[in-house]
Order: C-alpha cells, then sequence, then structure tokens
C-alpha cells in the first residue's frame, strides 16, 4: 500500500536548528521528533522550513522518511520569526514551486500561524487536508505582553482564518483549547489534544552524585536549575530573587545553575538579557551564587537536570513549555509557573509545584520545601518520570498525530 506523504510546514522552526538560541525552542523539537515518529509508523514526510544560511542544502535527508527542504523566502541569514511575515507570500510561492518537484502530498501539517496561512493557501490549491498546530497563540502573547508584543499587526485576524481552513486543529492542553473557542470562536469538533512529548532516552535519570562530578559541581549544595531561553518574559529574575531570599533564610548553601543563551560561554557582551541578570544578581547580594554556563547541546542537558535537586522555571506565560517535561523526565521535581500548558504537565504536589508568576517568596517557599525533604524529594522525583512514560514520550505524540490523519485520510496508512 502507498505511503501517504505529508507536507510539514514550520517556516521558522527547522528540525536542524542548533537548540537554546533565539527563535530554537520547542516548536524545532516538536517538528524533529513528531516528523521522525511519523516517519516510523509508515509515513512520508518533507518539512518545508526557511533558508536561513546561504550554505544550506536545498534538501537534507534529516531521518529515514524525513527530508527538510529549504524554502527561499527573504535574505538567507537569520532574522526574527516576526520578520518573515514580511516574506510570507514569497515563502508560499517557493514552498509551492519545490513541491512540484517532490510532492505530490496527501496532507499538510502547518506548524505556527504563518505556516498556517500558507497551509491555508496550499489546501485550496493541491485539495488535500490541512492539519494545524500553532504552538503558541498571538491573543495570549498580546493579552501578556502588550505594547512589548512584536507580533505583526494582522496575526490575530490570521490566525481565525487559519482556523476556519483547518480540517483538523492539534491543541497541546486544554488551556488551549479553552483560549482557541473563547476568544476565536473555533469549533471545538475540529480541535484534538496531543500533547507534546520528550525523548525519555535522551532525557533520562542519572544518579545526582555521577551528574554533579561529570560537570565539576560542589556535592555539598543545594542545587537548582534553570534550562531554557534567556528571555524577558522566561523570567529568570524571578528565580534569581527566590534564590537570593533562600540564601538569606538558611545558612545551608545554595546554587542556581542557569543554561541557555546565545553563546557556548555566557557571553555577556553580546547577551543583554544576560547581562541584566548578573547585575541584579550583583544588587540582591547573590552573583556569587548563580552560575550563567551558556547555552548546552540537547544530548548534554540530562546531566545539568539530573545534577539538580530541583527545576525551576516562572514565566510570565507558557503556551506549552518542553523544559519541565524534560526535567521530569530526568526524575527531578520541578517547580513552575501555573500558567499555560504548564498547568497541565506539572501535577501540583505530586510531580512538583506550582506557583503565580512574578512572586519570588512563593517560589522560594516551594524551593525550600523540596530542598528540605529528601523523602519529598524522592516521591515527586519518582512520580515526575513515571508522569512522562505514561503521557508525554515521542513515541505516543506521534501515534496520536497520526490518528488525527487517519480521521482525514481514512484507510491509507501503510
Amino acid at each position: 500500500m502507498t505511503m501517504p506523504r505529508i507536507a510539514m510546514i514550520s517556516e521558522h522552526a527547522s528540525p536542524i536548528a542548533v537548540p537554546g538560541s533565539t527563535d530554537v525552542g520547542g516548536q524545532n523539537v516538536y517538528v524533529d521528533q513528531v516528523s521522525r515518529g511519523l516517519a516510523g509508523l509508515g509515513y512520508l514526510v518533507d518539512v518545508y522550513t526557511r533558508a536561513d544560511d546561504s550554505s544550506i542544502l536545498p534538501v537534507r535527508h534529516h531521518a529515514p522518511g524525513v527530508r527538510v527542504i529549504a524554502v527561499t523566502a527573504g535574505p538567507r541569514q537569520p532574522i526574527p520569526k516576526d520578520a518573515i511575515w514580511s516574506y510570507i507570500e514569497e515563502f508560499r510561492a517557493s514552498t509551492e514551486s519545490l513541491a512540484r518537484e517532490h510532492g505530490p502530498y496527501d496532507l499538510i501539517h502547518s506548524n505556527f500561524w504563518m505556516s498556517g496561512w500558507v497551509g491555508a493557501q496550499l489546501k485550496t490549491q493541491w485539495r488535500v487536508p490541512l492539519v494545524t498546530i500553532f504552538h503558541a497563540l498571538g491573543s495570549v502573547k498580546q493579552r501578556h505582553q502588550g505594547a512589548a508584543d512584536t507580533s505583526p499587526s494582522e496575526r490575530c485576524d490570521v490566525e481565525r482564518g487559519v482556523l476556519a481552513a483547518s480540517d483538523r486543529v492539534i491543541s497541546q492542553c486544554p488551556d488551549e483549547v479553552d483560549e482557541l473557542i473563547s476568544f476565536y470562536g473555533a469549533d471545538r469538533s475540529r480541535i484534538r489534544i496531543v500533547p507534546s512529548g520528550v525523548d525519555v532516552d535522551r532525557f533520562r535519570p542519572i544518579c545526582r552524585g555521577e551528574a554533579r562530578h561529570a560537570l565539576s559541581l560542589s556535592t555539598d549544595e543545594r542545587l537548582i536549575v534553570y534550562v531554557g531561553r534567556v528571555l524577558p518574559r522566561k523570567d529568570v529574575e524571578n528565580v534569581i530573587r527566590a534564590v537570593a531570599r533562600l540564601r538569606e533564610q538558611s545558612r545551608r548553601p545554595v546554587r542556581l545553575i542557569v543554561v541557555g543563551g546565545e553563546t557556548d560561554n555566557a557571553d555577556l557582551d553580546r547577551e543583554p538579557e544576560m547581562s541584566r541578570l548578573v547585575a541584579i544578581a550583583g544588587r540582591l547580594g547573590a552573583r556569587d551564587a548563580i552560575t550563567f554556563v551558556g547555552r548546552r547541546p540537547s544530548d548534554r542537558l540530562r546531566w545539568y537536570y539530573s545534577a539538580a535537586d530541583v527545576f525551576a522555571s516562572t514565566p510570565w506565560y507558557e503556551p506549552y513549555g518542553l523544559t519541565p517535561i524534560e526535567a521530569m523526565a530526568c526524575a527531578t521535581p520541578v517547580v513552575c509557573s501555573a500558567v499555560g500548558g504548564i498547568t497541565f504537565t506539572v501535577v501540583d504536589g505530586v510531580t512538583g509545584f506550582l506557583v503565580p508568576p512574578g512572586d519570588p517568596d512563593q517560589l522560594a517557599d516551594r524551593l525550600e520545601r523540596i530542598l528540605n525533604d529528601d523523602d519529598l524529594r524522592t516521591r515527586m522525583a519518582d512520580a515526575a518520570r513515571r508522569r512522562v512514560e505514561e503521557e508525554f514520550t515521542w513515541t505516543t505524540v506521534a501515534r496520536r498525530t497520526a490518528d488525527v490523519y487517519h480521521e482525514l485520510l481514512g484507510g491509507g496508512r501503510g
């Protein structure tokens, strides 16, 4: 039987991008892992993504059954993802042209609102079903960032149009479903909840002592780890303030390690947000308790998660958030903001704690409870890994995504 062919469109998030740098995050991981998983289930997947490097290959065989196709749209260099909207018609035209050579396709799977717009245009021409996952919604970003929101003004209207054109919409959590219905008037019958996942082989528990030894970390300090992009909305400042409070309240040493940024060595001259955080830590008298290590490859992150007594991440908002799941996969308790998809993935009081964003006192209190109670930390660690294995593996995500495709394609999967 013929294997169905999927055109996966992801204008700014390539599966081959370097994790941790600007505009590279959960969507890149999603496109990478879901395309691989779908190929393992019998689909052929072509990922169309913008060429942002003059040396990039036109077609790259990324994995068995998965190709990454470079689409010309704007300059062949990195640009902020919001700026891609100015080139989106060029992206659509280039994708359409390339598809004549590499297609035809049985289904379009669009990622993010701009790719959703492209998918809606191509759906009409190709006469195939359209599946859309937004990863983040303009309405939520607008509400939380206000004047700091750099999204094009058309974003929310475009998202409404994409919703109307999509045969199915994949939502990553119930919170997003509510937003789609209440703000956009989405048709509930077209929405399917498919949470994103984590590679449980890559993100696995390592003995804490072994992990600390490998990273040249003290075995005596209580260790908190943050992993993720270093952006204002991630509010690493809140974690730093909580650590400063912990130092004031206890004589036991505590250290925060911040993993992420634009460079491998936390180059402050090139990273304004990192420089701002260092200055804040200095004013709070906590600079000596905080280590900025810069970005690290994804296959090294499990060592940091496993070295930690607790993982902390308290963004103002988070559409879904993969790093808490990665930490949980490494059997590390988490303390995170009760926002967005985190309220779905983290079970308060079981796999960690949920706290209000922007409240360093509550964050410090919950961190202290985990740091000072070995039994609680062990119970949460075990529950965290178990929850990931049951609900958030990429194998499960791919299977659930294939089920969505199957609704639209019928019995075509080989």
